[in-house]
């Protein structure tokens, strides 16, 4: 569920890493054409600031994204000695890196850009493929908190769910980010699937930074002892998730 930061270098990372130039823009530009959020990763993943891109710029060999929502996030990208990307294309993973993040102007506008990668990643991984959940019919997520912590009950929108595990929206940071903290008798109204009771163990957290100038947190959780039945079902769910998204993208829906 974390961000897994690219390791582009000297070694090829056959079959993952692309470095055919054409390849590249298609895959840049498929990013942009499919308005797909862009997670630019500062800090060994402590920092995700929620972008997307503007434009891809071959004759001047960059890539345009849309600024952060505050000046001081900027910043911190443009400071960055290093930051990384990562986005989802069709099940894809598509992750690179860039040490040359800097202010740009986009029509009148300001922006980002950094240098069109000499490489990337494409990873695929359909077992634990994660999608994005609805946001406009958010997917709440019922925690208990422990005793010592209050022992009150919360309700938290889900971010994405794969076969794995969830991450969920902690805005009002109640809960405990130790990695392997768990979390019994947690419950999710799935559509199509009803009430599921599980067992989530945090595995990593992050502070986001979102295009509407919120800032919130996300939790990866992964799942403890899932009956396969359940599984089964969730991957269900995945796919019909991302049916129907297919179907409003192209207009039949």
């Amino acid at each position: 569920m974390k961000p897994t930061l690219p390791t582009l270098g000297t070694e090829n990372q056959s079959p993952y890493q692309v470095d055919s130039r054409k390849e590249i823009m298609l895959l840049l530009r498929n990013l942009q054409e499919s308005k797909q959020l862009i997670n630019m990763i500062i800090g060994e993943g402590s920092e995700v600031i929620v972008t997307a891109i503007l434009k891809v710029d071959d004759e001047n060999n960059a890539i345009i994204f849309d600024c952060a929502s505050t000046d001081s996030a900027n910043q911190h990208l443009v400071e960055a000695p290093r930051v990384y990307f990562e986005a989802s294309l069709n099940r894809i993973s598509i992750q690179f890196s860039s040490s040359s993040v800097s202010g740009s102007n986009h029509f009148g506008k300001e922006t980002l850009s950094c240098t069109i990668p000499a490489s990337l990643i494409r990873l695929q991984r359909r077992e634990y493929y994660r999608i994005n959940t609805p946001i406009t019919q958010p997917i709440l997520c019922q925690v208990t908190l422990p005793e010592e912590d209050g022992g009150d009950v919360v309700h938290l929108p889900l971010v994405d769910i794969s076969c794995g595990g969830v991450a969920l929206l902690d805005e009002n940071r109640v809960l405990n980010l130790d990695v392997g903290t768990l979390y019994e008798n947690s419950k999710i109204d799935l559509p199509g699937i009803g009430l599921v009771v599980l067992t989530l163990q945090v595995r990593n957290s992050q502070n986001l930074l979102l295009m509407n100038h919120k800032t919130s947190r996300r939790i990866g959780f992964q799942f403890i002892d899932m009956h396969h039945s359940i599984m089964s079902q969730i991957q269900r769910l995945i796919t019909k998730i991302e049916r129907e998204r297919n179907s409003r993208q192209s207009g039949l829906g």
